[in-house]
């Protein structure tokens, strides 16, 4: 089953933190036609043994279950906090925002899982939102990364997050890529609609990981980075 192959490639992965989305916090449906269909939320099911914080903000909610974002986290989740950021009412969306505490950093590293929409007059509001939520709440200082499936393709995000919050897109931030990479679809990518902003850290190493296995399990291609903290003292 996809969820099990999705379980066992993100073990592979070995990452501290995952931003998932259209994460499923319940589906009745599939638990009735799948005898191996996990009985715990989908992020719970994701997480176990691995991922011992995690963090689910449920978004879409129908007659037989509903579904949002995730984080899970290796580290200790301090507080969360799910915003909804719908504006056109069949399309619903929100911003999940944990502060997660990392031992090499003196304060939290804030973390946010997005999911916008569709259309780019949606995607600005909800941009705007994310940006004033960050300014209120995120210290100007801290540690910041913000993640997920942007539908971006026309590249809009970069002018605001990188003006307005400082935030760089961390392919755009390497000398090969120069801007996001693209992500969808899975099997062959040809648009750049996720992203991983990051404010307050260095990055090492980015990845896309596209084509067989991935695209078997989504229709949006994986991007991983890896980053470093300098550590107190040194």
């Amino acid at each position: 089953m996809m969820v099990h192959e999705l379980r066992d490639r993100l073990r592979e992965l070995s990452a501290d933190i995952v931003f998932l989305q259209e994460v499923q916090g319940l589906h009745l449906g599939h638990a009735e036609q799948h005898a191996d269909w996990p009985s715990a939320p989908q992020h719970e099911f994701l997480a176990e043994d691995v991922w011992d914080n995690h963090s689910y903000g449920r978004n879409m909610v129908y007659d037989h279950g509903h579904h949002g974002n995730a984080i899970l986290s290796r580290f200790p989740i301090l507080h969360e906090h799910n915003q909804d950021v719908t504006h056109l009412r069949w399309e619903k969306r929100g911003l999940l925002h944990c502060a997660v505490t990392l031992p090499q950093l003196p304060q939290a590293l804030h973390c946010v899982c997005v999911h916008l929409s569709l259309f780019a007059s949606s995607r600005r509001r909800q941009m705007e939102a994310l940006s004033r939520h960050i300014e209120k709440v995120v210290p100007a200082d801290a540690p910041l990364l913000i993640a997920g499936d942007f539908n971006d393709w026309r590249n809009h995000a970069d002018d605001l997050l990188a003006e307005r919050l400082a935030l760089t897109e961390v392919f755009a931030d390497s000398d090969i890529w120069q801007r996001p990479s693209r992500s969808y679809p899975a099997a062959l990518p040809m648009f750049r609609l996720d992203r991983i902003y990051q404010r307050g850290l260095q990055v090492a190493t980015t990845q896309v990981h596209a084509g067989p296995p991935w695209s078997t399990i989504s229709d949006h291609a994986a991007l991983t980075a890896k980053f470093k903290i300098k550590v107190a003292g040194s």
